[in-house]
């Protein structure tokens, strides 16, 4: 074990190495496991100091400890009590009340500053939740005497109305239950009533229920109460209704207060003398007023609490997430048996030692302790974690890349050329310089807002809120990959350029001109071509012709051929770098020169053949070209008597023969020498490591033994044992098989499958020929002050089609057939994404995703 001390000044030699250990965007970062010893007055500032850095990834020493029986559960338990406190708070400020937004994150507080916050938001918290039952309180009151306002408003108008009854009012049912004219006058005490509000969404079943139960002996009057209340605990309008039901006998109140107590009305005492009801309202109105002063005071001293609240609450919550991760990462330590220091162990990148150690030093100097941390580096028996540093513009690609898998550590990292080769592939797919220009304009648009926009909180990984380069160079490959697909704005370029092609009369009479609806432009005759390629894209005379779609088509295939198998060759090309970088030579032989030598002897001459006819025969001598299809059929039938299809070059046969001999032979070089390798190797360390078993047995017998021996004999058996396990040549061989089966098969598939090139940008040419032909040719055909009109109708349609269908579908299409494209037939030929993320302790990371929250 080496232990670092940093403390001392560090020599020219030690600022070269550390120099020397920059990070490479090529490969991920050298991590080092080092053991951290702490003081225990220490361990909390230094853990913060770290956290503030985020550079260091603590592993869990008390994987087996319940996460109740930790060393510091109650610190943890303190934090979330005050995390439920700020949470209470921010329920309570809802709606009502702006949090204020601090202008920095607060500092890391130290350990007794816990105590103060708990003591502030404990009395803020009891005074919130007092002021809130005494509002409540207050509220129900106001309530039950807005209630009884209105019931003996309403009472009263009941009992002046019944005064001034019409003749017919009382039928049969009322005159023969209440007998008001007939009653005697010893008997009018009998008469009762009772009155109360209920809910109006329960007033019908009230009353089928009142009219059951008392079998029709009562009279129920009712009334709705025109001004909505609020409930007092979930602050919701409710609307009630006023009911006021007349009864004869003391049996009957029963009932009826029995069924009022089920249906939750709430009955009010209501005197009988009028005098006395408006004595009662007059009482009711006073103590209303009183209590509405008394409800705003009590709202006013709730809103300063809320006030004094908001305006420290995100910096609250910032010290209390802080203290809460820096504990939770201290029950990740071990304590030694004196209880006076802390064990941790971190991973950190190599390149970032002397930041690690200028940060321990900081918190050393905060906590006041006089022990200097110790940093001990250790040997590791797990892998290290992978890490790639990234910035605002490579994270997004870093993403795509480890959305397939993260990196094996050290492995090489396919997101620099992914930077590159993903917009370009998304382009020739999008294929289209109009639409280029709008998706280009719309990702300057979100750069310049990007501010804006992440603050809204996205959650998506593609947008371009997050990664907002990504669209840009999408945007702005689509323009030069025009360079090879060419589709759009061909009818705006023919009428304001012309075209390198052009149609002369004098080689025609002209009765041909009139009696022909198509005529050949033939580049061979003198005056028809100007000599000079068109300079942006294909020539647009193009769209003008019938054989548009033949053309394009073949032109379209065979670049996306060409594309596609450079990429693969590069992707095997890149194997070779993480072989020599993982010393692995026996792969360089055994793997990567037989998948090269199959590659370009069969599809690497594919390349050749379509690029060598392009340069061999151009338009005088286009109509003798060969097939460069049957020429590959051919190759593999080994036949070469076709009449029909001219050999492209000399010595074509023993050339072609040459190559498929090749690609037959690297099949078995990839299938059978490793295995049987591995194999030879593994019995000859068996063999290596049963000699010095023998020999330490001898010396054992006669007596020679000795510490040293004994200890590599020991050894050795202990390797031969896991040796043992771990080897088995019915494994290695079947793994062999698969990757031999696997590489063969998927040149040929995934050559294929970057025909998808070819296949959507006809498809956004087609769809855009569509859309200018149904829809915006209609428009500009009309003519008159009707056409002036409707053509912005028309182009309006056009372009919400355009962007619907055109850029967002089409583009969405193209992003996930080049996110295949990368995943499956480039990053298979040298990533194997086995490995874990690099998840640091950072407060950066813990607050954003606590915001997202």
């Amino acid at each position: 074990m080496t232990s670092i001390s940093w403390h001392e000044e560090s020599s020219p030699g030690q600022l070269l190495a550390e120099a020397g250990k920059m990070a490479s965007v090529f490969r991920s970062e050298d991590m080092c496991l080092s053991q951290l010893f702490l003081q225990v007055e220490a361990a909390y500032c230094c853990v913060a100091e770290l956290g503030e850095l985020g550079l260091v990834q603590f592993k869990d020493l008390n994987v087996n400890v319940n996460s109740f029986q930790r060393k510091f559960v109650n610190e943890v338990r303190r934090c979330e009590s005050l995390e439920r406190i700020l949470h209470f708070l921010e329920d309570e400020m809802k709606n009502e009340i702006v949090i204020q937004l601090p202008e920095k994150y607060p500092e890391t507080p130290l350990p007794r500053e816990m105590i103060t916050l708990e003591t502030i938001l404990e009395k803020l918290e009891g005074e919130l939740q007092e002021a809130n039952q005494n509002q409540q309180a207050l509220k129900k009151t106001f309530l039950e005497l807005t209630e009884l306002k209105y019931l003996l408003k309403k009472t009263q108008d009941f009992f002046e109305t019944e005064t001034n009854l019409a003749e017919d009012f009382f039928t049969e049912d009322t005159s023969g239950l209440l007998e008001l004219r007939t009653i005697p006058t010893f008997m009018t005490g009998k008469l009762g009533f009772t009155a109360g509000v209920i809910n109006r969404e329960r007033m019908a079943s009230f009353e089928r229920l009142l009219w059951r139960v008392c079998r029709g002996n009562v009279y129920l009057k009712f009334s709705e109460m025109d001004t909505p209340l609020e409930d007092p605990i979930t602050k919701e309008e409710i609307k009630k209704n006023i009911f006021i039901i007349f009864y004869q006998g003391e049996q009957l109140r029963q009932k009826i207060k029995k069924i009022c107590d089920g249906f939750r009305a709430t009955i009010y005492p209501c005197p009988e003398p009028a005098a006395e009801r408006r004595e009662m309202l007059a009482e009711v109105n006073a103590r209303l007023e009183d209590l509405i002063t008394v409800i705003t005071q009590t709202e006013s001293h709730r809103q300063r609490l809320l006030q004094e609240a908001a305006a420290s609450w995100h910096a609250w919550l910032t010290k209390v997430q802080k203290m809460k991760a820096i504990y939770h990462i201290l029950n990740m330590c071990n304590i030694d048996v004196t209880q006076q220091c802390v064990i941790a162990e971190i991973w950190f990148p190599v390149a970032d030692t002397g930041r690690i150690k200028r940060a321990l030093e900081q918190g050393m100097e905060r906590s006041g302790s006089s022990m200097v941390p110790i940093l001990t580096e250790v040997e590791s028996k797990t892998a290290p974690p992978t890490f790639n540093r990234t910035n605002k513009f490579t994270a997004g690609f870093q993403n795509i890349v480890d959305a397939y898998g993260v990196g094996s550590y050290r492995e090489i990292n396919p997101a620099p050329y992914t930077i590159i080769t993903f917009p370009f592939l998304f382009a020739v797919m999008f294929g289209d310089c109009g639409h280029g220009v709008v998706m280009l304009l719309a990702a300057l648009w979100m750069v310049i807002n990007e501010r804006s926009l992440l603050a809204q909180k996205s959650s998506s990984e593609v947008g371009a809120a997050r990664a907002p380069g990504g669209n840009v160079l999408s945007g702005a490959c689509a323009l030069p990959a025009e360079q090879v697909f060419m589709e759009r704005l061909r009818e705006l370029v023919l009428a304001a350029h012309g075209c390198n092609l052009r149609y002369t009369g004098t080689h025609t009479r002209t009765h041909v001109l009139e009696a022909n609806s198509y005529l050949q432009l033939n580049p061979t005759i003198p005056g028809v071509y100007s000599g000079n390629p068109y300079p942006f894209g294909i020539d647009p005379i193009w769209n003008l012709a019938s054989n548009k779609l033949t053309f394009l088509n073949s032109y379209k295939m065979k670049m996306s051929v060409i594309l596609g198998i450079v990429q693969m060759i590069f992707g095997v090309v890149l194997s070779l770098f993480n072989h020599i970088f993982f010393r692995k030579i026996m792969n360089i032989l055994l793997q990567f020169i037989p998948e090269m030598i199959f590659i370009l002897s069969l599809f690497g001459y594919l390349v050749f053949m379509i690029i060598f006819k392009w340069c061999q025969y151009d338009a005088h001598v286009s109509q003798y070209a060969p097939s460069i299809l049957i020429h590959f059929i051919n190759m593999f039938l080994f036949d070469y008597d076709d009449p029909s299809n001219a050999p492209l070059y000399s010595h074509q046969q023993e050339v072609q023969t040459f190559f498929v001999v090749m690609a037959l032979l690297a099949v078995p070089w990839m299938l059978l020498i490793k295995p049987f390798v591995l194999r030879a190797r593994h019995r000859r360390s068996q063999l290596q490591s049963f000699t010095l078993h023998s020999n330490a047995t001898d010396d054992m017998e006669g007596g020679h033994a000795s510490p040293s021996a004994q200890k590599p004999s020991a050894a050795a058996h202990g390797a031969q044992d896991d040796h043992e396990e771990e080897f088995n040549f019915g494994d290695v061989f079947v793994h062999q098989a698969i990757h031999t089966i696997e590489y063969c098969l998927g040149c040929i598939s995934n050559t294929a499958s970057y025909l998808r090139l070819w296949a959507l940008s006809l498809a956004h040419a087609q769809l855009s020929e569509v859309l200018w032909t149904m829809v915006m040719n209609i428009g500009l055909r009309v003519r008159g002050w009707g056409g002036i009109i409707g053509v912005f109708v028309i182009f309006a349609v056009f372009a919400v089609l355009t962007v619907a269908i055109l850029l967002v579908m089409e583009g969405l299409s193209a992003f996930l057939h080049a996110l295949r494209l990368h995943w499956v037939e480039f990053q298979n030929k040298f990533y194997a994404g086995a490995g874990y993320k690099f998840s640091p302790f950072s407060f950066k990371h813990i607050l954003e995703e606590t915001s997202e929250e």
